[in-house]
């Protein structure tokens, strides 16, 4: 499970004294706390590892937005701190799908839940997300799903 997989490296960063590491994976911790805090008054998915999943991804897509919004606004010190907790953050996440891989996969999809136009697209994304998430970034997945339904 990521779970275990965060607090060993965790143990050994410490025992190591990668300051910069601890500190992440202690926010990633923190993240996933939230998360399950907030999943006890909603519904949490069975598998312990889409959550972790989800907090990660999320993790992730904030730190590209702050990395973007340092390097624009000249801040090239808070982008390097934001680029190494996402490293940190992207070596828990499975290996993300090119887009090659990506596309033939929701060609699969696609053909599996029978869209034939763009009002399918709903049933296909909720299989995208089921089984891809993590592994490709969801922001493409929507405009890859329209390219294959049309």
């Amino acid at each position: 499970m990521i779970r275990d997989d965060i607090k060993t490296a965790l143990i050994t960063s410490m025992k190591a004294k990668e300051t910069g590491r601890v500190s992440a994976i202690r926010l990633i911790q923190a993240a996933i706390k939230n998360r399950d805090i907030e999943a006890r008054t909603g519904g949490a998915p069975a598998d312990d590892d889409v959550l972790v999943m989800e907090v990660l991804g999320k993790m992730a897509k904030q730190r590209r937005e702050s990395i973007e919004m340092f390097e624009s606004g000249g801040r090239e010190e808070l982008a390097a701190a934001e680029r190494a907790e996402l490293e940190v953050i992207e070596s828990f996440l499975p290996k993300q799908m090119s887009d090659e891989e990506a596309k033939a996969a929701i060609a699969e999809l696609v053909k599996e839940a029978g869209a034939t136009s763009v009002k399918d697209m709903g049933a296909v994304m909720a299989l995208v997300k089921a089984r891809l998430q993590g592994r490709m970034d969801m922001g493409k997945a929507s405009g890859f799903v329209k390219a294959a339904i049309s």
